[in-house]
């Protein structure tokens, strides 16, 4: 279990609060509502007063900019705030960033709140973590040489319209039908997600639009550590280094076990044999049924669609012909 193994790093028992840079993503949602300012405002101020430098970005290209810096300045840790898709490209931006530079390792990351659901943080660090009291704890450990350090896993993502990044949870098929569903509703969050799941749910038993839009099988070519898989179109594909992918859904329970590795899933069943097999998501287990691929320790997915299709790294929607998903960099994740 080597991404759960916990220990305090003596490296960072001499840490001074001027080696740590926070970049924030100022177009995260709960960072950007008036709302939930309370968390935006933790996450500066304790900054502040712990004399870390800040990059407050509203940009890829500012968040390129930021990256720059950083991996020029060669700080001993850095926080990245914001969502699911902030942690990613945040962390695309900084591997970018550190290989155009000296290369080496990335520096110590810690993930500060600051998306609507945050599923990476929630599941590494806990839901008392998405809080204005969180985010300062979170601050002040790192500026302190506090915190724990754990060794994660992450993907590598790379499609054939240019997009390299690395993330941590990939999916396709329902997974990209249910987030254009998702950023079609009025309502986000956690209380959205669960109200598409529960409709999608109750559909699958009798046919309904909603669950045969999401649920159908896709058109695709699936191959796992080079063996093409069967047959050639998919409802399901996942690859995570995450075991919850939010709400609960543990499709791969053992993602997370190796830095060198991920747990990937797929199946090609329709809506009404797949759709009912939601207890046992939710209990972890494994589906049910033929034409399933279920990894624990792949190193390399490859999916091929017959045209250009989409698909979701960490909340964000993405569309190629052709994507390949490896192990990424093992990274050293703060927590407080």
């Amino acid at each position: 279990m080597e991404a759960y193994h916990e220990a305090c790093y003596s490296r960072l028992h001499s840490l001074a609060a001027r080696d740590v840079e926070l970049v924030l993503n100022r177009c995260a949602r709960r960072l950007a509502l008036a709302s939930d300012g309370a968390i935006a405002r933790a996450l500066v101020e304790t900054a502040a007063e712990e004399g870390l430098r800040v990059h407050e970005t509203t940009s890829l290209a500012a968040l390129d900019a930021a990256a720059r810096d950083v991996a020029a300045r060669r700080p001993r840790a850095v926080i990245l705030a914001g969502g699911d898709g902030s942690y990613m490209a945040g962390t695309t931006a900084l591997a970018r960033a550190y290989a155009a530079s000296e290369g080496g390792e990335l520096p110590p990351l810690a993930l500060a709140p600051g998306g609507t659901v945050s599923t990476v943080l929630r599941d590494w660090s806990g839901r008392r973590a998405a809080t204005a009291d969180g985010a300062r704890r979170l601050v002040r450990a790192v500026a302190r040489g506090h915190a724990r350090v754990t060794r994660r896993a992450s993907l590598r993502v790379t499609d054939d319209r240019g997009g390299d990044r690395v993330g941590f949870i990939f999916g396709a098929g329902l997974v990209a039908s249910f987030f254009d569903e998702y950023y079609a509703g009025a309502t986000q969050g956690y209380a959205g997600a669960a109200a598409i799941v529960g409709r999608i749910f109750a559909q699958s038993f009798v046919g309904g639009p909603l669950a045969r839009r999401v649920l159908s099988p896709v058109p695709a070519t699936l191959a796992v550590d080079g063996r093409e898989r069967e047959p050639g179109a998919w409802s399901l594909v996942v690859a995570s280094v995450v075991r919850n992918l939010g709400l609960h859904m543990i499709v791969t329970p053992r993602a997370g076990e190796h830095v060198d590795s991920f747990h990937t899933v797929a199946s090609s069943l329709g809506p009404a044999p797949l759709g009912p097999q939601l207890p046992l998501v939710l209990a972890g287990r494994r589906l049910l049924g033929r034409g399933h691929v279920d990894e624990p320790r792949a190193r390399e997915l490859t999916l091929r669609f017959s045209a250009e299709g989409a698909y979701v790294l960490d909340g964000d929607v993405l569309h190629a012909r052709e994507v390949r998903v490896t192990p990424g960099p093992a990274l050293d994740i703060l927590t407080s």
